[in-house]
């Protein structure tokens, strides 16, 4: 039992017996034990800080170990009742390494690469000392001896693989020495069952540095099949909210919104904290600057902040991921900056549509905190109205309504060029935007004889009516009121009843260039 080579399970141990919350992920090792010694035995997993990944690296650990006996660890956890579980139990030499660790206690790459290579050398010579090795300097050669000596497979196992690219950003020469000596290590060794890696960014392309090829890599554009892991399900969220007796709902406004391979992704770090202290915040976005979002805001890549303000009006936006180079500086377009964006965990990205969106409300605070210090004073104005709007709506304040989404439209007209409903819908969208506070929001919502065009449903705690809100292009707000009646919007309302609010707005382009607003009351 070593510190590199064959550590012992303290770590996973105490996240399953000393944490306030423990979601068991262990089905994650049936995955990994399927894939051993095949094409598919280097896994990269990327995903946003906090997102577990250090557990799941320590999991692996104490499951594969045989620095560590930890069948009564896992006994009562998913993966021992499945086939595999007693197959590898605590077989493999396993060498652990935290990169993260080791750049902070190295002044330069080259160093923390030679420094990493005595340390792990010195244990497997501990280790397996009376094995004639050609040359015990020589980590490979080594490797491959104690392989075929012994018959026995490694499991490597690194954690914060890409902290350096995190670090060094510039720095070209320490990366790809940094690749090479990966690369040399694990590409195509024989002594290798299982290499699993995992960091926030996927493996940097640099042309022929593009030497770590042989990963399959799962991360938040695509993981599947092993999505379930990347953080908390729907069904483990909902399991969580019983014993802690918190409302699901709330939790889901909060926390939800990642979509890997159509799987509902909760983040976990946000989510044990909001049960355990029976409180919703800004967990996961209190545990980092907003500079980190701030930074790459700014550059304005092809009008990115004017993306950036149709996604906290609750736009989607498709784009194209595979031109993002993996690292944090390399931006030719706005895609790359926004990809970068959903590694760091600040987009979502719907793999089927190819479409990013800002996950949920705690994600969507972020971002106005970040746009608010940037000094947006047009998207800023537009969010402090609209209190006044929504307070306008319930009071039937129908004048109020068409003066305040005039305002604005005048103040996002650099934002949001008006063409059609669906430009109207956005600035909707933008100027009720504190209604998500204690409603949910629908876009084209189906209901009766069509797709009504705005539809807010009040949360569970919240005692006002529901509205919709039908929009019309050059023509009037009763003909958008009458739309609503014809063709039954409210029958979209399924699980509500109580008073509905009809809201037809109309823009008259050619005209006077002028939004209307007719408001009535209905009963459901």
């Amino acid at each position: 039992m070593g510190i590199y080579l064959n550590p012992n399970n303290t770590e996973f141990y105490n996240a399953v017996n000393h944490s306030k919350i423990y979601v068991d992920k262990t089905e994650l090792i049936a995955y990994a034990n399927s894939v051993l010694y095949g094409e598919q035995r280097n896994i990269c997993v990327s995903r946003p800080r906090r997102f577990g990944k250090s557990m799941a690296a320590n999991m692996l650990v104490a499951y594969y170990s045989r620095g560590c006996d930890s069948r009564e660890l896992f006994k009562d956890l998913k993966i021992a009742q499945h086939p595999s579980f007693e197959k590898h139990l605590n077989k493999y030499n396993v060498i652990h390494v935290n990169m993260l660790d080791e750049l902070t206690e190295s002044e330069s790459v080259n160093k923390m690469i030679a420094t990493l290579k005595k340390k792990i050398l010195w244990e497997l010579e501990e280790e397996f000392g009376e094995i004639r090795c050609y040359d015990w300097n020589d980590l490979v050669m080594v490797m491959k001896t104690i392989h075929s000596k012994t018959g026995r497979q490694f499991v490597i196992i690194i954690d914060e693989w890409d902290c350096l690219f995190r670090k060094y950003v510039n720095d070209t020469a320490a990366q790809k020495a940094y690749l090479d000596f990966l690369c040399l290590w694990m590409k195509g060794k024989s002594y290798i069952a299982l290499a699993y890696m995992t960091g926030i960014l996927p493996i940097k392309k640099y042309g022929e540095h593009s030497a770590l090829n042989m990963f399959d890599e799962y991360s938040m554009t695509n993981a599947e099949p092993i999505e379930e892991f990347t953080g908390f399900t729907e069904d483990e969220v909902r399991e969580l909210c019983q014993t802690y007796d918190m409302d699901f709902d709330e939790t889901k406004k909060w926390y939800d919104g990642y979509v890997l391979n159509g799987q509902s992704i909760y983040n976990p770090k946000s989510v044990v904290e909001a049960m355990t202290r029976k409180k919703f915040d800004n967990y996961w976005t209190k545990t980092e600057t907003y500079e980190s979002i701030k930074t790459y805001i700014v550059m304005n890549y092809d009008g990115l902040r004017d993306t950036i303000a149709q996604m906290i009006a609750g736009e989607r936006k498709k784009i194209d991921t595979t031109t993002f180079t993996n690292d944090m500086v390399t931006f030719q377009i706005q895609d790359d900056v926004l990809t970068l964006l959903i590694h760091l965990g600040y987009l979502a990205y719907d793999f089927d549509t190819k479409e990013i969106f800002i996950p949920n409300y705690e994600i969507r605070e972020q971002f106005i905190s970040t746009v608010r210090v940037l000094g947006w004073d047009d998207v800023i104005k537009s969010i402090q109205l609209s209190d006044k709007l929504l307070d306008a709506t319930l009071n039937g304040d129908a004048e109020k309504v068409a003066e305040i989404v005039e305002q604005v439209h005048d103040e996002n007209t650099s934002i949001l060029q008006y063409n059609n409903e669906n430009s109207l819908s956005c600035i909707l969208s933008l100027a009720y935007y504190s209604a998500k506070k204690s409603y949910v929001m629908y876009r084209e919502l189906a209901g009766g004889k069509g797709f009504a065009d705005l539809v807010f449903i009040p949360r569970k705690e919240c005692r006002t009516p529901a509205f919709i809100v039908e929009l019309k292009w050059n023509k009037s707000a009763e003909a958008a009121i009458d739309q609503i009646r014809q063709k039954k919007y409210t029958e979209s309302l399924k699980d509500y009843s109580g008073e509905i609010l009809l809201v037809g707005i109309n823009y008259d382009k050619d005209a006077e260039k002028k939004h209307t607003c007719v408001i009535e009351r209905a009963i459901k």
